[in-house]
């Protein structure tokens, strides 16, 4: 399994696109108790719940981690954890995925510095005051001693394309998991 972590616009959601596509690793699908949006289906975007059958799942000890956002909780469940699978996650949840041991997850740490990933969002269309919101928050949450333990931490500036940094991550991936 791959786990990837990094700062806004650092590429982590892209990188998880273009292994699914070239590489046919497939996205962890997370529970939540939000709302199913218009065209989303259970089972495929996400595994829609009650906060209370969250909760339950909780005490049952399903989950590697979970949170809550914008009121309502998200989590990655034990039972996703496989093979060519890959999940996005913040510094709070690559902790909890460390944690495991499990010698099957390798964790990478996507690096990229403020001025590349404040023109990535840029470019993308996000509004300024959110632009600066988020990278003064990741300065705080993405601090070193918040990634310590990651297994790989990958440049993924602008110099270097999405397309490079995945294959740079699937190749890592292969020979650790001798695929």
């Amino acid at each position: 399994m791959i786990v990837l972590a990094g700062a806004s616009a650092s590429g982590k959601t892209e990188v998880a696109k273009l292994l699914a596509k070239k590489y046919g690793i497939t996205k962890v699908i997370t529970t939540t108790t939000r709302e199913k949006r218009h065209g989303e289906e259970d089972g495929r975007d996400y595994f829609f719940i009650t906060k209370e059958r969250f909760e339950e799942k909780i005490h049952e000890g399903d989950f590697v981690e979970y949170t809550l956002y914008n009121g309502n909780l998200y989590g990655s469940t034990k039972d996703q954890i496989a093979d060519n699978k890959c999940v996005v996650i913040d510094p709070a949840g690559l902790r909890s995925y460390i944690a495991l041991n499990n010698p099957g997850i390798v964790t990478f740490f996507l690096e990229a510095d403020e001025k590349t990933r404040k023109q990535r969002m840029i470019d993308r269309g996000d509004d300024l005051d959110k632009v600066e919101s988020r990278i003064k928050h990741d300065r705080i949450a993405f601090k070193k001693k918040n990634i310590a333990k990651v297994d790989y931490i990958i440049d993924s500036s602008i110099n270097r394309t999405i397309e490079v940094v995945t294959d740079e991550i699937y190749r890592i991936y292969a020979q650790k998991r001798g695929l």
